[in-house]
C-alpha cells in the first residue's frame, strides 16, 4: 500500500522529509506495528519520524475547537483526552489517559464536542458524566491519517522530528487483557 501510494504521488521514500505515525493510545499490537513500520521506513530513507497522539489526531480531524476525545479502550474503559484549539495548534486541557467512562476527568465550562468510539460504546455514561458540558458528539469519528500529517508537518518543519530509533508508542495502559475470572 505504501509503495502504491508513493507511486501514485510520484514520490520515493528518499524524497520524503519525514514519516509520521499514530503513536497512541490504542491497540497494543496496532501501536507496535505503526511504530515499527515508521521506524523501518525512516531508517531506510534516512529521515526523522514524528509520533502523533491518536487522541490529538481525533481532535484535529473533528473540525471543532474544544474537543473531548474518547476511544473505546475495551475492558470497560476509554482512552480519553481534552484539547482546545489555539490558532493553528492545540492546547492540552486533559492529557491522554485510560479510565472508566463514569470516572473520566472533569472538564471546565461547556461547549465541548465529544468525538470518538467511546461516545458510541459508553454514550449514556459519558452523557451523564459531562451533562451540560457537551455541545454535541460524533461517535463515528476516527483518527485519520490526514490529521496525523497535518499535526506532524509543523513539528517536522521546525526540526521536531526524532531519529527513527527513538520513536516509541504511547501506552497509557499497563494491562492489555482481562484475566479469566474477570472475563466471567
Amino acid at each position: 500500500m505504501i509503495e502504491a501510494l508513493l507511486k501514485q504521488t510520484g514520490l520515493s521514500l528518499e524524497r520524503l522529509h519525514g514519516i509520521a505515525f499514530g503513536a497512541g493510545p490504542g491497540s497494543f499490537t496496532g501501536l507496535r506495528i505503526a511504530c515499527g513500520v515508521a521506524q523501518g521506513l525512516a531508517l531506510g530513507a534516512g529521515v526523522p519520524v514524528v509520533p502523533v497522539g491518536t487522541l490529538l489526531a481525533l481532535a484535529q480531524a473533528s473540525g471543532a475547537s474544544k474537543v473531548l476525545a474518547c476511544l473505546d479502550a475495551r475492558m470497560g474503559e476509554i482512552y480519553h483526552a481534552a484539547y482546545v484549539r489555539h490558532g493553528e495548534g492545540w492546547q492540552e486541557a486533559v492529557g491522554p489517559n485510560v479510565c472508566r467512562a463514569d470516572q473520566a476527568p472533569d472538564i471546565d465550562n461547556g461547549g465541548w464536542s465529544g468525538v470518538g468510539s467511546g461516545f458510541a460504546t459508553y454514550a449514556s455514561k459519558l452523557a451523564a458524566r459531562y451533562e451540560g458540558k457537551l455541545a454535541g458528539s460524533n461517535p463515528n469519528a476516527y483518527p485519520h491519517a490526514r490529521a496525523i500529517a497535518e499535526l506532524a508537518r509543523p513539528r517536522l518543519d521546525s526540526g521536531g522530528g526524532l531519529p527513527a530509533e527513538q520513536a516509541v508508542p504511547l501506552y497509557v495502559r499497563d494491562r492489555v487483557a482481562l484475566k479469566m475470572h474477570e472475563q466471567r
